[in-house]
């Protein structure tokens, strides 16, 4: 307890922002589809959303070197709370799909304020327990968000207040805190050529990786609107989906330090195909096979970016920590600005259960390559490997002050200056 209350008013705000991002994400395409957005328009939120977050996460080091942490904080939980009433203001995709790339952005920008706070707040001792509780206030904030939606009609103008509301609750926690101001941001460089080197698997993985989170991130509520489900089924069928991720991440975690990482990043590839595949072809479901389905499509695919982080640092040369998984990042956004996109036109031109088809291919394609590169290189002995990390999976969570707050980073703090991540 004596290690938390210092950094109780920044795991506060973190929860609120994350709340707000958790409602407002899932109430778009909600409300998008309610108003009678195409797919391809829904898609692009998403699309919007990873540009303006990985915008976030390269221009708000350089922001906050300007004027500073806890005004850059006020300024982008401010322009968040103004993007969610605007989006109320103007209902049409030609807003909408800007706005949502403003999000991204401030949405980015406040996270890494927080973030840096933690991290330069945590010790080699207590950097694994604030990481730890740190994601677990994540997770749980964002499925709150969700959740919240079950409440009332999302027809009309009140979760829009109440998520402009509580982006503004969420700068007053770090505006009133006494904690001294973090040392600068890191930021995420993407080294291409050295990242290929070390992993191929990790950077074609996670590129496909990004595609199939973000394409079910973005459209899963509007598959699950499609297919008859309610409101208060979809916010539970996302939610589930998110804690399946979370709480498989241990033991596929230590199944992967044990074998071959990409033996475990090809069954979980493997499953979720499998699960994606009778989702695009099992017809009508009823709610409650749709919910358990989708729980465990979930489980598969939010494990599998942090496996594609651990065989990715196997390899990487030590005090590099922060500069592979900070590029790895970039790939796993990139792929999150294509994913939505490919998906929306493939629910237009067939069936909803399209968007399950774009999923099943990408993780095909990822086992082909897998397999492929495993007759390219031998496995790593099981002590050569680092200890594998739970952590956020996706865009959605992770900046480059997540993967600073991760105890792997502790090495890197102690060869590099954090502005070299």
């Amino acid at each position: 307890m004596t290690q938390i209350l210092p950094i109780a008013a920044l795991l506060v705000g973190s929860a609120l922002l994350l709340t707000a991002g958790g409602l407002h994400g899932l109430l778009l395409p909600l409300r998008g589809s309610f108003e009678g957005f195409s797919d391809t328009s829904l898609g692009l939120l998403g699309t919007g959303w990873a540009i303006g977050y990985i915008a976030g996460c390269l221009l708000t080091p350089v922001i906050v070197k300007r004027v500073g942490h806890i005004r850059c904080f006020g300024v982008f939980c401010s322009l968040a709370s103004i993007v969610v009433l605007l989006n109320l203001v103007f209902m049409t995709p030609a807003a909408w799909i800007p706005l949502r790339a403003l999000s991204g952005f401030c949405f980015a920008g406040a996270a890494m304020v927080v973030e840096s706070w933690l991290s330069e707040r945590a010790s080699p001792a207590t950097r694994g327990r604030i990481f730890g509780i740190y994601t677990m206030i994540n997770l749980g904030a964002t499925m709150l968000g969700q959740m919240l939606l079950t409440l009332g009609d999302t027809a009309g103008f009140l979760f829009f207040v109440f998520g402009a509301m509580i982006y503004s609750m969420a700068l007053l926690p770090t505006a009133l805190s006494t904690a001294a101001a973090p040392q600068p941001l890191s930021q995420a460089r993407l080294d291409l050529r050295a990242l290929w080197h070390n992993s191929p698997v990790a950077v074609i993985g996670v590129f496909l990786v990004g595609i199939s989170n973000s394409a079910f991130g973005t459209l899963g509520a509007v598959y699950g609107r499609q297919v008859g489900l309610s409101v208060s089924s979809i916010a539970t069928m996302m939610s589930v989906a998110l804690l399946a991720g979370a709480l498989i991440q241990v033991p596929i975690g230590m199944l992967s330090d044990r074998v071959d990482r990409r033996l475990v990043l090809i069954g979980i590839a493997g499953a979720g195909c499998l699960l994606g595949a009778a989702l695009s072809l099992g017809g009508a479901l009823s709610p409650v096979a749709v919910i358990a389905l989708v729980g465990a499509f979930g489980g598969m695919i939010y494990s599998m970016y942090p496996v594609i982080v651990a065989h990715a640092n196997d390899h990487t040369p030590p005090g590099e920590f922060l500069k592979t998984s900070g590029g790895l990042l970039l790939l796993f956004g990139a792929g999150s600005v294509v994913g939505p996109l490919l998906a929306a036109v493939m629910m237009t031109l067939t069936t909803p259960q399209g968007l399950f088809a774009v999923t099943s291919a990408a993780h095909a394609c990822l086992i082909a390559f897998a397999l492929w590169r495993m007759t390219q290189r031998s496995a790593l002995p099981s002590e050569d490997k680092d200890d594998f990390v739970a952590m956020a999976s996706g865009v959605r969570f992770s900046t480059p002050e997540t993967l600073a707050l991760d105890p792997r980073a502790e090495e890197d703090e102690e060869e590099l200056p954090r502005d070299a991540a």
